[in-house]
């Protein structure tokens, strides 16, 4: 499905607004009948336009104060090291996103952490132990302006 009509983009752009939001309700918004609409919503979810569902959460409210902007670059690029980067890079929690980047880096990770000190240990633990990582570079954020994962699912529907 890659055609978004501008029902599906309707139904996206509400469920990314309140992902609990029920099956009748959403029918009730966009003017169609429950039937109708729980199929769009399961063909949205079958054809993976829809991953899943989650609850959005207050990171400093959780004691993690630290946001990290991390560049990584790499001396190896094997196919071995590569596997053994992703799986670590995959199954730490504090690694909110990694990206295979252009430029002189390799690697853009979104880093969080309790405070200065649980970053630095983070690095030391962590990120200096990644296979073939030659050099690292931290920018951390002083001021949160704007978090989203929310797509712009109007500017790609076709109708």
């Amino acid at each position: 499905m890659s055609d978004i009509d501008s029902v599906n983009a309707e139904l996206l752009t509400l469920l990314q607004n309140d992902g609990r939001m029920t099956n009748a309700k959403l029918a009730e918004r966009i003017g169609m009948s429950e039937t109708p609409c729980w199929r769009r919503l399961k063909r949205l979810e079958e054809s993976g336009i829809i991953e899943g569902y989650q609850a959005n959460l207050n990171r400093r409210k959780l004691g993690l104060g630290v946001m990290a902007f991390v560049q990584l670059r790499c001396s190896e690029h094997d196919q071995a090291a590569t596997a053994e980067f992703q799986r670590i890079v995959q199954t730490t929690p504090n690694i909110l996103a990694c990206h295979n980047t252009t430029g002189a880096d390799d690697f853009l990770l979104i880093v969080v952490a309790k405070d200065l000190d649980d970053y630095s240990a983070f690095v030391d633990s962590t990120l200096r132990r990644l296979p073939g990582v030659t050099s690292i570079r931290s920018n951390l954020s002083l001021k949160e302006m704007k978090a989203s994962s929310k797509l712009p699912v109007t500017s790609v529907s076709s109708k």
